[in-house]
């Protein structure tokens, strides 16, 4: 049952393979150093099976002065193309590599152009509707989860071939 105490819960095994981008209005905001990052009710999310939601942000909500091109290579997704990375630079604090975007995405994830997604574990807090998140665990692939996420979740160790 579903009531403002009680939102409704997702499987991540419920979700599409290849991967569905939808607008989400949920409140998300980054906070790092004791600076806020990000604050935005426009983000998109991605949601593929057995992965937790990842939340990409426009960069008009992104406070971009205090991010850099990263020195990372890029990475290379099947379905959205090739990742650049961003590192985090807030006074001498150094979070390499904390947010990923893709300049140039595939045709069917055209509206993730310049969003950046961010990891939750190289910032000090990423929240939902103020519910803070926990990582994917594995580091890998950045998805973000909360109480109403179920899993499981690929990432730890022996789940990498799901």
């Amino acid at each position: 049952m579903t009531t403002p105490n009680n939102p409704p819960t997702e499987s991540v095994w419920d979700y599409p393979r290849p991967p569905r981008l939808e607008p989400t209005p949920s409140h998300i905001r980054i906070h790092h150093h004791g600076v806020l990052l990000a604050d935005t009710t426009r983000a998109l999310r991605i949601l593929e099976t057995s992965h937790p939601p990842v939340f990409y942000i426009p960069p008009a909500d992104i406070a971009m002065h205090l991010l850099q091109p990263s020195n990372r290579r890029s990475s290379f997704c099947e379905f959205k193309g090739t990742a650049t990375y961003w590192t985090i630079h807030i006074a001498s604090a150094l979070s390499p590599d904390a947010a990923w975007s893709y300049a140039h995405p595939t045709p069917p994830f055209a509206a993730l152009r310049n969003h950046l997604a961010f990891y939750a574990s190289r910032v000090d807090e990423c929240t939902v509707d103020g519910e803070r998140v926990t990582p994917q665990p594995g580091d890998f692939y950045g998805g973000w989860i909360t109480s109403r996420i179920r899993g499981p979740f690929k990432g730890p160790p022996g789940t990498l071939g799901w």
